[in-house]
């Protein structure tokens, strides 16, 4: 693939995630303003404490150690003053969307697949969290971070390029695990956001959650559906051909094994509502032929509602 087909489509990606998040709804426009005037990120609430930029002076009180003394400005003056400094505390989100063959199903051609509705969504949230002054580092397809956490738009720049450069070179690797381990340290208090369609065994999920949940970060999981997947539409004798060397099966006639699919799949569904709940996390579904704005809106709040 060329530099400048990566970057065309680095910057097609982008701009869906521009769209969804400059077009959600008013009222979480303004949950979002009022939401930055007391949370804990970059641009939250004015307090002392540990940070890099400059806040105030205020005399000096018997709870000071000497070194906190402001020389030059207590030199102006009878009084003794402290330079105070502004407290910083811009929560991390580590994102991780599922780039394996079988996200890139669609079941018809005016569909995005799964694996694209779950990289938009990823950037448009990288988006969202960096301008509420967020730190976001991106999870690989083995759960590692690609960098440390940054912010900015060039963090979110360099987080497109990733995302399409996988998506673009995946086709070929089978080797993928149904869900990384995350094995690697992320940094303290991290919110971990997943996308994938979570259509792997329950005990195979649990265990990467697991894993995340010893490392003592919230987390969220995103489960991203075709309809088809939802309802079975098929009718007839139907051959089923898994897109990571599965094999086939045949199924004589699909609608009589329609409500059996739909049930185990509403288990399934059940089994990963009750996984996040143990671990104190939030569980939401999006389906690709719906407008991810509404999706977007409860992640966000729920991303936002754990640092209250």
């Amino acid at each position: 693939m060329s530099a400048t087909t990566r970057q065309d489509e680095s910057h097609r990606l982008r701009v869906q995630a521009d769209a969804i998040a400059s077009a959600m709804p008013a009222l979480l426009v303004s949950a979002r303003r009022i939401a930055a005037a007391i949370n804990m990120g970059s641009h939250g609430r004015r307090r002392a404490g540990p940070g890099d930029s400059f806040w105030q002076f205020r005399p000096y009180s018997k709870d000071d150690t000497p070194g906190a003394i402001d020389w030059r400005q207590t030199g102006k003056f009878d009084t003794v003053f402290v330079r105070e400094r502004e407290w910083v505390a811009a929560q991390t989100a580590a994102l991780w969307c599922d780039t394996s063959p079988s996200m890139r199903y669609r079941s018809a051609k005016t569909l995005p697949t799964k694996a694209e509705r779950s990289a938009v969504m990823l950037l448009a949230l990288a988006e969202l969290l960096v301008d509420g002054g967020e730190r976001i580092i991106r999870l690989d397809s083995d759960g590692r971070p690609q960098r440390t956490a940054r912010a900015g738009r060039l963090a979110v720049a360099h987080m497109a390029d990733a995302v399409v450069t996988e998506l673009m070179s995946e086709d070929e690797r089978k080797d993928i695990p149904p869900l990384p381990r995350f094995t690697a340290a992320l940094p303290r208090h991290a919110a971990v956001v997943l996308f994938s369609d979570f259509l792997a065994p329950l005990e195979v999920i649990a265990e990467s959650v697991h894993t995340l949940m010893r490392q003592g970060v919230t987390g969220h999981m995103v489960q991203i559906l075709d309809p088809a997947e939802e309802s079975l539409p098929f009718t007839g004798r139907v051959r089923f051909v898994g897109m990571e060397d599965e094999g086939a099966t045949v199924i004589d006639r699909a609608e009589e094994a329609r409500d059996a699919y739909i049930g185990k799949l509403r288990d399934h569904r059940e089994g990963l509502k009750s996984l996040a709940m143990q671990a104190g996390w939030s569980f939401g579904v999006h389906r690709t032929d719906h407008s991810p704005q509404l999706a977007m809106a409860a992640l966000h709040n729920a991303i936002t509602g754990h640092r209250h």
